[in-house]
């Protein structure tokens, strides 16, 4: 990856994230993501849209996009985290609630050859262990069919398959309910009042739990036939 500074890289990142399903990612965003000022963000987005060669596509009003070049800098320091957030708990012992602060130090500082080792030790992982999907040695995300659990009804079946969400408390609550990569589930009930949905893990025979929007929208499944 080409020199760029912390600060660059954590632009582009935001920014992959907040596009990558698609559109463009407005200033507001941007600067509440990074906790800077929309004043802050105008003018470093202007700088990348600048740079040679240029990093994002800026147009006034209508949000910002990462470049070719943009992108794959960003999943180059993706690839980073990621690696680094499996390597700390599959090898180091960390908890999944506790590896994202000590993925950010690490992703800028690495070289390429202790990336390479990593993912080597590791045998070469294509998820993390939030589920997200790990950009291969070409920079290139594998291809995601997952669906928000949120747009999920009775009776549909799913497979719980990531959790995409940073919050420590989140990811504790989350584990304690049982509701993380792997697990097999059933909608057993919604409510189009407050949006709702009842949860029943298939692997155990009584536990269901109901789980607001704010919880299910960060959940992310493939839908599935199983008994």
């Amino acid at each position: 990856m080409d020199i760029l500074s912390r600060n660059i890289q954590d632009y582009l990142k935001h920014i992959y994230a907040l596009t990558e399903d698609g559109g463009a990612a407005s200033t507001t965003d941007l600067a509440a993501r990074l906790g800077v000022a929309p004043a802050s963000v105008t003018g470093m987005i202007q700088r990348l849209a600048n740079a040679a060669p240029p990093l994002v596509e800026y147009r006034k009003h209508q949000g910002v996009r990462l470049t070719p070049h943009g992108e794959k800098a960003a999943l180059e320091v993706i690839r980073h985290h990621r690696l680094l957030e499996t390597y700390l708990v599959t090898m180091l012992g960390y908890s999944w609630d506790t590896v994202h602060e000590e993925a950010c130090r690490l992703e800028h500082v690495i070289s390429e050859e202790f990336e390479s080792k990593i993912a080597a030790v590791l045998g070469h992982p294509t998820h993390d262990p939030h589920g997200e999907p790990i950009p291969n040695e070409a920079l290139e995300m594998p291809a995601d069919q997952a669906l928000p659990l949120s747009a999920l009804r009775p009776p549909q079946k799913a497979l719980i398959l990531r959790v995409r969400t940073e919050n420590p408390a989140l990811l504790r609550h989350l584990e304690q309910l049982g509701l993380v990569p792997g697990t097999k589930i059933q909608v057993v009930g919604y409510s189009s009042f407050d949006q709702n949905l009842t949860i029943h893990i298939t692997q155990a025979r009584n536990l269901q739990h109901v789980i607001g929007f704010s919880i299910s929208s960060q959940i992310y499944v493939a839908l599935q036939s199983f008994p």
